[in-house]
């Protein structure tokens, strides 16, 4: 079980994180069908939404809304929502198709 912090916030304990106060979100990349770019989807805040060209583009602008979305809740004093990337298990299931 992970340590909750005074003001709630589960810190960060995987490796891409820089120090364990460290947030993670989960960040879903849907590609467009035609190939030209991903959506991300971001659990956490599922009022922001942001793609890119490529995988890394929209990494990276998942990373500004995210950073955008901490900052306006600090700014109000709103909850800051609880790390979700410390439990993510992807998968693939295979049925026939008739």
């Amino acid at each position: 079980m992970q340590a909750t912090t005074a003001a709630g916030v589960v810190p960060c304990v995987t490796p891409n994180c820089r120090s364990v106060a460290d947030l993670a979100y989960r960040v879903i990349l849907e590609p467009e069908a035609d190939g030209s770019a991903y959506n991300a989807i971001i659990p956490a805040f599922p009022h922001a939404h942001t793609f890119g060209a490529t995988v890394e583009e929209a990494m990276a602008n998942a990373r500004e809304i995210i950073e955008l979305e901490l900052e306006v809740a600090r700014e109000r004093d709103e909850e800051i929502p609880v790390s979700d990337a410390g439990h993510v298990v992807i998968g693939t299931v295979t049925v026939p198709a008739a």
